[in-house]
């Protein structure tokens, strides 16, 4: 079994990535936690399959200190569904976009709880953890229409959701970008929705000082150089709309 990754540890600011507990049909899915003095935040804490591992984990690295958070990037399952679970087995407070605050119910939330379910507005917004700011950013429409993703300035760490993601590769991190283009490229291609957006994302991100971009799936774009490639790759790329040509078509019987 793999171990927890330590993706950055200095001034009491840990950021971690999670052992993948993950296996059979379910997605893999990255869980990563971000602890600043006695206060963490959990990334997109993933279903009821993994729900207890990552939760214990999530306890044991804490050690007595207090989950302030859940992220949740958008209402997918693999991101959400066990948010119950959470919120009844701590006093952390849930982020989602605004606009799927009223979908979360549906898989099953306490009526205890849902007062500490919050919606982030449109806009983003900063989040204090025990000091440390954290800029939720805005990525609407990759691929969600209301998703959202994480910086984090002391670390440097893009937490970048579901735009990044890459499927079936052995390693953690991206060693040759071209090569790894494989993993990823028809994932981006069906799933980001148009290169309109790609290019506001890139435009809004390029501002940032990042380090290491760190996506829900695969492995992460580590380093200055390898981030800037991948959103170098993001402005050019046509994804979505942007590729259905031909429009529907009815289906015909085999």
């Amino acid at each position: 079994m793999s171990t927890t990754q330590t993706l950055f540890d200095q001034a009491g600011h840990k950021n971690l990535l999670l052992p993948d507990f993950g296996h059979g049909l379910a997605v893999q899915a990255n869980q990563h936690l971000i602890i600043h003095g006695n206060e963490g935040m959990i990334l997109d804490p993933g279903g009821h399959k993994v729900y207890n591992r990552v939760l214990g984990e999530t306890t044991g690295l804490l050690k007595g200190g207090k989950l302030r958070y859940l992220f949740l990037s958008h209402q997918d399952p693999d991101i959400i569904a066990a948010v119950n679970g959470w919120l009844m087995t701590t006093d952390a407070d849930a982020y989602v976009s605004s606009l799927w605050v009223r979908f979360v119910p549906h898989f099953g939330l306490d009526r205890l709880v849902e007062h500490r379910l919050h919606g982030i507005p449109d806009e983003g917004m900063v989040l204090s953890l025990a000091g440390a700011d954290l800029l939720i950013l805005p990525a609407h429409f990759l691929h969600s229409a209301g998703n959202f993703q994480v910086y984090d300035p002391m670390s440097k760490i893009l937490y970048s959701g579901d735009l990044g993601a890459s499927l079936g590769m052995d390693y953690d991190v991206v060693p040759d970008f071209d090569a790894h283009l494989q993993y990823m490229e028809g994932f981006h291609k069906r799933y980001m929705t148009s290169k309109i957006v790609l290019r506001a994302w890139v435009n809004m991100v390029r501002n940032l000082d990042i380090e290491i971009i760190a996506p829900q799936h695969g492995a992460m774009f580590k380093g200055a150089d390898m981030s800037k490639r991948f959103i170098d790759w993001c402005e050019s790329l046509e994804c979505g709309v942007d590729l259905l040509e031909g429009g529907f078509k009815l289906p015909r019987r085999t």
